[in-house]
């Protein structure tokens, strides 16, 4: 099992992240996909159609998001934190996420850069 840990810039407010990525409409813009959602401790959530299904673990509005992501019911709980820290140009979102099956690592890796939060990025590049 691996461990994922990333540092992403964007040129909004800690508020304005949380919100985007705490609010079902706000996923689906940036996702361009189907989403279920609740910012509700205990929840479970699904973005893309089930490629991505978890549970939403603790909240922190403007600073925090943990979420357990699952890969398959014979692995560890893989745990993801978002860490939102304002910045000069913005934003400094911390993405760690922890157990990735090593056979699923580089394609995870990839998908999490290039859709999900490339995605986020994109819905937030200056115009």
């Amino acid at each position: 099992m691996k461990t994922f840990k990333k540092y992403y810039s964007l040129p909004v407010t800690p508020e304005e992240v949380y919100l985007a990525m705490t609010k079902a409409q706000s996923i689906q813009l940036w996702t361009g996909a189907e989403v279920e959602f609740t910012e509700e401790v205990g929840t479970e959530f699904s973005f893309w159609d089930g490629d991505i299904v978890g549970k939403n673990l603790e909240f922190d509005f403007g600073k925090k998001i943990v979420q357990q992501w699952y890969f398959g019911e014979d692995n560890e709980p893989s745990i993801v934190t978002i860490k939102l820290h304002p910045d000069k140009k913005g934003t400094s979102l911390e993405f760690v996420q922890t157990n990735i099956p090593d056979e699923d690592f580089d394609d995870f890796t990839a998908g999490i850069n290039e859709h999900y939060l490339g995605g986020l990025e994109d819905f937030f590049e200056e115009e």
